[in-house]
């Protein structure tokens, strides 16, 4: 199994590869075809719209969600292509991986005219509303939700 660290910067570097390549301006799902695509030539295992069960508290599922891509059974990727990731982006990703009970997503945005992409890591025990944006649009330490842009 490789390294998460290593593993999120293959995510990131393939992923403005294809920016970079296909520019803005396509829809989502085609930047999700084209990750899932080079990064399985890469022989990483990705799978699209991978069902993920939400349960609440008391371990009773009450729904489930399509998260764009799982990689490696390890970082869920959610896409946008918008003209800019917004807080509510921030949230829904840090909803799924609390609801999936993952620790690391990346948020990525093909969208704008510039390549976008924001780590999160989810700690057990956290609550999202101990956390804040800041005006830079990076994720405060708060509590022990972890969040922090990575850039290219």
């Amino acid at each position: 199994m490789k390294d998460i660290t290593a593993l999120c910067d293959q995510i990131r570097q393939t992923a403005y590869d294809i920016h970079v390549y296909h520019a803005h301006g396509h829809l989502e799902k085609v930047y999700e075809n084209a990750l899932a695509h080079r990064l399985r030539k890469a022989g990483v295992n990705v799978q699209q719209q991978h069902p993920i069960q939400v349960f609440d508290e008391d371990g009773t599922l009450i729904g489930d969600y399509l998260a764009d891509l799982l990689v490696a059974g390890q970082v869920i990727l959610e896409l946008k292509a918008v003209k800019a990731l917004a807080p509510e982006h921030e949230a829904q990703i840090l909803g799924y991986l609390k609801s999936a009970r993952l620790r690391h997503g990346l948020l990525i945005n093909f969208g704008s005219y510039k390549f976008e992409i924001r780590k999160f890591i989810w700690e057990a025990g956290a609550t999202t509303r101990n956390t804040k944006i800041t005006k830079n649009g990076v994720w405060g330490l708060l509590g022990t939700v972890l969040g922090f842009l990575a850039t290219h």
